[in-house]
């Protein structure tokens, strides 16, 4: 995790790299490795940002932010070829204004069918001292299952200052993926 703020009263920075154990469907642990920079901002921003992580994965905050028809609209905005293959470009508006939903555009991997890249604004402000915010996730496919690889926001801050906010995702390990069963085996036909 990274946070650059420049703007009113002074310049800070801070770096914290945390390895993150998934289990799932909704167990996220973290282990902080090292904290850099400015400790206001590791306090105040990074730690209530695992916290927000880990309530995340709670099955009413994932149904309420989930990218279905029943939180987005969307239209077809257009079809390209990338380095990494053919993809979709759709259109999302959110259906409630939400700090948890976003606005803007996603890419969708025509082979995969899965949220390959995002570019996107919050649907509310999420906070009093932000103006605007913008947001870019970049997802890679590790073996079978597609995963963050980057996320980047940009914010200008109300009293004229500009905060940029990054996570970077490396060195995945996936330690026990088992195949889906089909619903013969679920139901004991083999």
């Amino acid at each position: 995790y990274r946070l650059e703020y420049h703007g009113f009263p002074g310049s800070r920075d801070a770096e914290m790299i945390v390895d993150v154990k998934y289990q799932s469907p909704a167990t996220k642990e973290f282990t902080v490795r090292s904290e850099t920079g400015s400790k206001l901002l590791i306090e105040k921003v990074f730690k209530k940002l695992l916290q927000s992580e880990k309530e995340a994965l709670a099955e009413e905050n994932q149904k309420r932010t989930a990218l279905n028809p029943e939180n987005y609209l969307f239209t077809m905005a257009g079809y390209e070829t990338t380095l990494d293959g053919p993809m979709y470009i759709l259109q999302v508006e959110p259906r409630v204004k939400s700090k948890l939903l976003y606005r803007g555009r996603i890419w969708i991997d025509a082979n995969d069918f899965a949220v390959a890249r995002i570019e996107a604004e919050p649907a509310k402000n999420p906070s009093f001292w932000t103006k605007e915010t913008k947001i870019e996730q970049i997802y890679t496919k590790v073996n079978d299952f597609w995963l963050p690889a980057f996320n980047r926001s940009a914010s200008a801050i109300r009293l004229g200052g500009r905060a940029s906010f990054s996570i970077e995702y490396k060195d995945y390990q996936i330690t026990a993926a088992r195949p889906m069963r089909s619903q013969g085996e679920l139901a004991g036909y083999h």
